[in-house]
């Protein structure tokens, strides 16, 4: 299925270590989609403020500059998915990750830019050029392109222990998402919102390439390995969700289960993406502190943790889309406490626990649920066009929770709108089930 290169065991043969690399798969990957950070919204939001003073901007022009530049990084994600598929994972992360790096650099000199720009340029439409295409490269590289072959890289090296392996990876990644933006918040305070993105460049576009190149590998049987390693020897252990047949994307495509859960998870970024990039106005226009805000992200990070725990090690025995039962109540959950923020100060209280729910069933589910359902001969390819999906919901939620509040001088029309498409997609969820099973039956 994998043809061997060369090139892919340098500059060592992880085949040849007294352990499963896999394991150390899991690690970089982790680190990998960590390393997407500034080009997730929960790392956006955080220089938020500091760019709409910085550029004269007003929130829902800086949010339509974002949406622009979600919806391009949207349009190519599929192209890095059959990209990925044909050279592996090195070349893309290695790219991605150099592209995030020039990207904050750009981005830390937003201002300075404006002083280039042609006369007839100058104010709005220079402001939104310069933020879309800061916007559209880091979302691309970092959300798109970084994410999707860490996770994919990952999801390759184990087949029946994948929801275990990847419940270490959804942890760490639910710690570090969670506490990103109060180490963002530190680094703007100690040292402004310019450097701050230059220090993060330096990480992510320097360090983290050399990284990919000597210990990235993107899959065990290049190296002569198989998935899970001696676990897979073991007789006593069957595999309860065997792949039968690898599904192309143009398959996948006419899937129900297929749209059900890229839809569920693509609602979840809208949410999510609209509520974290205006998280401190949320939060005052209901009478809470900037501190407030920023702070509900480590208590929903506890209670996503617990959940991914336990349900990562049971979606190896379960079907799926009882977890998308569970995520949808979660999303809904949080929508109410959202909602009500203003009205019972313990409605916060609900929205973290939703917060919480939905967070760390989101990330089990991007990992286990394309593998299981249609192979990984093509799974660059499917994953890719999923999370187009699941960016385009994240390009729509700011502007669409900015738009709320600056219509009804409420954000309680956006939530709303989340709390319906959630039950919809719920009790879609009966009907998305594995498309192997009619394969295996045959």
């Amino acid at each position: 299925m994998f043809k061997k290169t060369p090139f892919a065991n340098w500059p060592f043969h992880p085949g040849k270590l007294p352990f499963y690399y896999g394991w150390v798969i899991i690690a970089l990957g982790t680190l990998g989609i960590s390393m997407s950070i500034p080009g997730q919204t929960m790392g956006v939001a955080t220089f938020t403020d500091s760019l709409i003073e910085a550029l004269g901007m007003s929130r829902s022009e800086l949010g339509f500059a974002y949406m622009c530049g979600t919806i391009t990084s949207a349009s190519l994600l599929t192209w890095v998915g059959i990209k990925y598929d044909q050279h592996g994972v090195r070349p893309i992360a290695i790219i991605a990750s150099v592209g995030i790096g020039i990207t904050l650099l750009y981005l830390s000199q937003t201002d300075v830019l404006q002083s280039f720009l042609p006369g007839f340029l100058v104010g709005r439409t220079g402001n939104f050029l310069i933020m879309y295409v800061g916007f559209a490269s880091l979302r691309f590289f970092g959300q798109g392109a970084l994410t999707l072959v860490s996770r994919n890289m990952m999801m390759k090296w184990f087949e029946k222990r994948r929801g275990f392996a990847m419940g270490f990876s959804n942890v760490i990644t639910a710690l570090t998402f969670s506490s990103a933006p109060v180490f963002f918040e530190m680094l703007i305070m100690d040292f402004g919102w310019k450097d701050a993105w230059v220090i993060l460049a330096i990480i992510a576009g320097l360090g983290f390439p050399l990284i990919v190149l000597f210990f990235f590998r993107d899959n065990p049987e290049k190296s002569g390995l198989k998935p899970d390693g001696d676990y897979i020897e073991s007789k006593t252990k069957t595999n309860r969700f065997p792949v039968v047949k690898q599904f192309e994307l143009k398959e996948t495509m006419k899937n129900l289960s297929f749209w059900v859960f890229a839809l569920m998870l693509a609602m979840q970024a809208f949410y999510w993406t609209g509520f974290t990039f205006n998280i401190v106005s949320l939060f005052e226009t209901s009478g809470y502190l900037r501190s407030t805000a920023i702070s509900i992200f480590l208590p929903s990070s506890v209670i996503a943790i617990v959940v991914t725990l336990s349900v990562s090690s049971l979606s190896d025995f379960i079907k799926l889309k009882y977890l998308l039962y569970v995520m949808g109540t979660g999303s809904m959950i949080a929508t109410v406490g959202m909602n009500f923020l203003d009205e019972w100060s313990w409605m916060i209280y609900v929205l973290i626990v939703g917060n919480g729910i939905m967070l760390g069933l989101y990330g089990v589910i991007l990992s286990v649920v394309w593998p299981r359902f249609y192979g990984i001969l093509h799974l660059g390819a499917i994953s890719g066009r999923a999370i187009t999906f699941v960016v385009l919901g994240s390009s729509l939620g700011p502007i669409a929770f900015s738009e709320s509040l600056s219509i009804t001088h409420s954000y309680d029309s956006a939530g709303w709108f989340c709390f319906a498409i959630f039950l919809v997609l719920t009790i879609a969820g009966y009907w998305a089930n594995n498309p192997q099973e009619k394969f295996r039956e045959g």
